[in-house]
């Protein structure tokens, strides 16, 4: 093939990438990596554009051999043509901007200067110089009027604007991104869609050690209150990505499962305390409260009302209530 063609090719490679990741992408990854298989229909619709470019090569090869001697000369006196005037506005625009004189006219710009046989050009300056050096003039005025007369934001404002809108950016995102909860951030999830997921995550992974009713095997009965490192979601969820106690507690899980899924797995955990399955395993460890919830004591008292009167006259002095309480 040649030059144009292969530049061709290298163009529509380019531009099939960038419109399948444009349409498939997600925004957070590329969609070549969550779907490879798209590099093989790239390469096969590749191969078949160069196909057709070999093709038409082909066939324009055989047509230019089959011409007459006078149709190849006018045929090739219009591609020369052709090739003189490609490009022909961008070349005249470049020459333009360059601002040279051709060699001919130097005697014209010859200068009375003489050194030695060194004589000078009374060359101007290229136009792209001088129209760069009239925009940096415009630059400077406006940037004069808009920080020093209007007291505009300078670096370091726009700095510190820039860090909150960061802040606020993260927080919306990470309202929507599932995979950045960790052990501080993790929320138990009681939607039915989630507690089902849980339930699969459980069933694929857990009831070797745990049974698939949770009452316990090799692993410790997770329906009742006791929890040997923690109850709670974060605690349930922390086990889970980082594994048990060192030598005898189960494996870390987070090379395994995404964060999402681990809060899956943990809350399904937490909805089988209290099912009361067969044959559970003894209890391991401590009962677990919630320190985040409040504990109200319940007291009792007995209402005695009092009334006071004046010895004298009978008349009512005070009368009030007072709690007697046990």
């Amino acid at each position: 093939m040649k030059g144009a063609a292969i530049l061709r090719v290298l163009a529509f490679a380019a531009l099939g990438y960038f419109f399948l990741n444009y349409i498939g992408s997600t925004g957070e990854t590329s969609v070549f990596e969550a779907q490879p298989w798209l590099w093989a229909f790239l390469g096969v619709v590749l191969l078949f554009y160069v196909a057709g470019e070999i093709c038409i090569e082909t066939l324009r090869s055989i047509l230019y051999r089959t011409l007459s001697p006078e149709n190849k000369a006018a045929y090739d006196a219009d591609l020369s043509l052709e090739k003189a005037n490609r490009f022909k506005g961008l070349k005249n625009t470049y020459k333009k901007l360059l601002g040279s004189r051709p060699i001919e006219e130097e005697g014209t710009l010859v200068l009375d200067h003489d050194y030695d046989g060194i004589r000078e050009l009374d060359n101007q300056l290229p136009p792209w110089w001088v129209y760069g050096f009239y925009a940096t003039i415009i630059f400077a005025v406006v940037y004069l009027v808009r920080y020093e007369v209007f007291d505009g934001e300078n670096q370091h404002e726009e700095y510190l604007a820039a860090v909150a809108q960061a802040a606020i950016d993260l927080e919306e995102y990470k309202k929507t991104a599932k995979d950045l909860v960790d052990f501080d951030t993790v929320e138990l999830l009681t939607d039915a869609a989630d507690l089902q997921a849980g339930k699969a995550i459980f069933n694929a992974n857990c009831i070797a050690c745990h049974k698939a009713s949770g009452a316990g095997g090799i692993g410790p009965n997770l329906t009742d209150e006791y929890w040997i490192l923690g109850g709670g979601i974060k605690n349930v969820f922390k086990t889970i990505s980082e594994g048990g106690r060192v030598g005898k507690g189960m494996v870390s899980w987070k090379t395994d499962l995404k964060p999402s899924e681990m809060a899956q797995a943990a809350s399904y955990v937490l909805s089988l305390v209290g099912t009361n399955p067969e044959e559970p395993k003894k209890a391991e460890g401590e009962i677990w409260i919630d320190p985040d919830e409040k504990t109200e004591t319940d007291t009792t008292a007995n209402e005695v009302g009092f009334e006071t009167l004046d010895k004298t006259t009978g008349d009512t002095l005070m009368t009030g209530v007072v709690n007697d309480s046990i």
